[in-house]
This record gives C-alpha cells, sequence and structure tokens, in this order.
C-alpha cells in the first residue's frame, strides 16, 4: 500500500491519522495479466488505485474491441459512467501486464469526503487531473495526426512495453497496417 499512501501525501498535506483511516477503507487486488477487473454488463461501484502494472479500458464496437484508456502506475479511476448513473457498464477494464490495484468502494470514498476535508480537497485534485488528460486526449484527436499522436506516446515508452501492437493502432485511432507503416518511417 506504500504507492498509494506516497501518491496522496505527494498530492496534499495529510495527517498521519487522517492517512491511516483512508487508507484502511482500501483493498488491495492482484490481477493477472488478461484478468478483468470490470466486465461489460457490472454495475461499477468502486473507484481504483494502480499501484503497479496497467489496465486497459476498451469497448467493443462493429466486432472490434476499442481501447479508450491506459490507466498506469499511480492512476485513479473508475468507469465514472456507470458509477454515477447505476447502469451496468459499457466497457471492459482489463490487466495489460500483472497489476496490484487498491479498490475503495464509492459510498466509503464519499463517507471520507465529508469526514475529512483534505480528502476531499485530494479527490478533487485528482478528478480535475483525468479530466484534464480526457480534454488533451480529445485535443490529440482532433488536431493531431496519428504520426503524431504516435510520436507523443513514444515520450511514454513504458506504454509501448506494455500494451500490444493492435491495442496501441485502437488507442491511436487507426488501424494495425496505418500503425506498421508510421513505425517504419519514424525509425
Amino acid at each position: 500500500m506504500e504507492e498509494l499512501r506516497d501518491f496522496i501525501t505527494n498530492n496534499v498535506n495529510i495527517s498521519e491519522m487522517e492517512l491511516k483511516e483512508i487508507l484502511s477503507n482500501f483493498r488491495q487486488i492482484e490481477l493477472e495479466k488478461g484478468r478483468f477487473l470490470v466486465k461489460r454488463g457490472q454495475l461499477v461501484q468502486s473507484y481504483y488505485f494502480v499501484a503497479t502494472g496497467g489496465l486497459r479500458i476498451y469497448f467493443d464496437k462493429d466486432e472490434k474491441q476499442i481501447t479508450a484508456w491506459i490507466a498506469l502506475d499511480n492512476n485513479f479511476f473508475t468507469e465514472l459512467q456507470s458509477l454515477k448513473s447505476g447502469k451496468s457498464s459499457e466497457f471492459f477494464i482489463q490487466a495489460i501486464e500483472r497489476s496490484t490495484v487498491y479498490t475503495i468502494d464509492a459510498q466509503k470514498m464519499h463517507q471520507l469526503y465529508d469526514k475529512f476535508p483534505i480528502w476531499q480537497r485530494f479527490g478533487r485534485m485528482v478528478w480535475e487531473d483525468a479530466f484534464i488528460k480526457v480534454i488533451n486526449g480529445i485535443l490529440s484527436h482532433q488536431t493531431l495526426s496519428a504520426e503524431e499522436r504516435y510520436l507523443e506516446i513514444l515520450d511514454h515508452s513504458d506504454l509501448l512495453q506494455k500494451i500490444p501492437l493492435k491495442q496501441l493502432a485502437s488507442y491511436l485511432g487507426i488501424t494495425e497496417t496505418s500503425l506498421s507503416r508510421l513505425r517504419k518511417n519514424i525509425k
């Protein structure tokens, strides 16, 4: 739980007593590569923190898997649409490698927000950062070429080592053939 502790204390100045109580509400899940954290049709009622490893969030469309998001080390996330609406998820969340994930029930998370103002501040900061990442992803897809998006990903070489090319192509919004051409031209 050291990764989660460090992530929290690096973002907010929190007392040891508050931190201890907050951490006691998380539980650890170990996922082997390929194992699902969430499958389409499930109701999501938790928030997740990726301590180590990586998860792929994807959906099926026209018999293809479309990778919408990759959550790597030190990433808080949830399937917000299901969590907020109370409807089943349209997404799959699958480990792309052996991963350690900490999870907290949404109800407990909200109780902690009410109890500890610093935790509410932490949550706001995390979700603001997540929203910025989403906006940057949208802007990237709308304004950059596939090659420019790929070059941006090269800055995150850990992602290239963790995700198969088929899933990377889907994440970039291009075909595997186009990705192969891009990689060949960039070398």
